[in-house]
């Protein structure tokens, strides 16, 4: 049987590994393709070199969609990466958690100024460090907002986690060894990066409602979300369909790390525990729904409402630290101005939202070292599609249907 041109042309690029997997039933796309291919424009040299071994890129502006899944999620199998590729987003996961402490907030359950030590006892008496070898007791109170802005005074993460990794130990367990920890500084006035903020949140959002954390954030995000392929423990089976990390060197070839000490293996089993402050796996697909809803303003594509308006604006788009040390909200980078809000995470995802603009930018790799020259490549490609003129009528009326 002879092949059409375009049954040709697909099976040539499939068989190059550059574009290949960004296509969903018709059911399940909610948006209309643009059309382009800007980003895999950019990044094409650096594919064909193995520089970069692969990469999805995802511009939305409405409902209009450039989706680029381009290379490999493993060189040496010859898999091409797709949407529905398992990823580790690293701290990406900490606006997941920022979104169980809105719901709890907009419930009337918790407040962001309720005392950490409400729920969690054991941080009734904080000491911070008061120069070499000194401790002193902390005067300020430690609230759920400091935890979860990075203004409470924890180091990055807990020794123990820093041994064996970000699922090393249990949420309320490393909020009990974070608070015998002395502080870096008093509460609410400085800021200082933390996933052990993070978890203690998570820790917090357990207590309140009698749940584990991530069942609490399945029930009431990932499954209304229609978010099927996320979690904190991947079956043996997800993880043989998940994207291979690589280490990034100049001018060279990628080269296949095993894992990375932050996520050493076994990648699941009875000793994964939970990190909200960087353990959630994930797929494009997926983490593509998740921030759609923040950009609709709580709303996801499915039209599920998971936030009110109003929350969204008020805590996971604005900043909730003091004026002074920067803007950051519920485990979220925000910028006020422009009405953007997101996170990164360590192997080099990133996603990011304009609710004012109705835009989003989101990028999957799974990288360790640099340089990433494709990363300004893909900025430049990123304004090409945010440039262009679009037709809002139907964004409009989408829009108009979530309030």
């Amino acid at each position: 049987m002879k092949l059409s041109f375009v049954s040709k042309l697909a099976a040539a690029v499939i068989a190059a590994g550059f574009l290949s997997g960004c296509f969903c039933a018709k059911t399940e796309c909610q948006h209309k393709d643009s059309k382009t291919q800007f980003a895999a424009e950019a990044v094409k040299p650096y594919i064909e070199s193995g520089e970069l071994p692969g990469i999805i890129s995802i511009f939305c502006k409405g409902n209009l969609q450039e989706t680029v899944c381009a290379g490999w999620a493993d060189v040496d199998q010859k898999r091409p990466i797709t949407m529905d590729n398992l990823f580790m987003q690293c701290s990406q996961t900490k606006g997941f958690c920022g979104v169980t402490i809105a719901i709890l907030v907009e419930e009337g359950k918790i407040s962001l100024d309720d005392p950490v030590s409400k729920y969690l006892p054991e941080f009734k008496n904080l000491k911070v460090r008061a120069g070499k070898n000194k401790v002193v007791p902390a005067k300020n109170t430690l609230t759920i907002r400091m935890v979860m802005n990075h203004t409470g005074g924890f180091g990055f993460e807990i020794p123990t986690k820093s041994k064996k990794g970000w699922p090393g130990l249990s949420l309320r367990d490393t909020a009990k060894e974070a608070a015998s920890i002395p502080l870096y500084f008093e509460p609410g006035t400085k800021a200082r990066y933390s996933n052990t903020g993070i978890d203690i949140g998570a820790a917090v959002v357990e207590v309140v409602t009698g749940k584990p954390w991530e069942i609490f954030l399945k029930e009431r995000v990932l499954d209304p979300l229609g978010m099927e392929n996320s979690t904190f423990n991947p079956t043996d089976e997800q993880l043989k369909n998940s994207i291979s990390m690589y280490m990034v060197k100049k001018g060279k070839k990628a080269e296949f790390l095993k894992f990375n000490s932050a996520m050493p293996l076994p990648h699941n089993g009875p000793n994964v525990h939970p990190s909200a402050g960087a353990g959630l796996w994930t797929t494009a697909a997926d983490q593509l729904k998740f921030y759609k809803m923040l950009m609709n303003l709580g709303v996801g594509e499915n039209g599920v409402r998971i936030l009110k308006e109003e929350t969204v604006k008020k805590y996971l788009a604005d900043s909730t630290r003091p004026k002074n040390l920067g803007t950051y909200s519920l485990g979220l980078n925000v910028d006020l101005k422009n009405g953007i809000m997101g996170h990164g995470g360590a192997w080099g995802t990133s996603c990011s939202v304009n609710w004012k603009k109705k835009e989003l930018r989101l990028k999957v790799v799974q990288l360790n070292g640099g340089p990433r020259p494709w990363d300004k490549k893909i900025g430049e490609a990123a304004n090409k599609f945010f440039s262009m003129k679009v037709d809002d009528s139907a964004t409009e009326a989408y829009t108009g249907r979530m309030k």
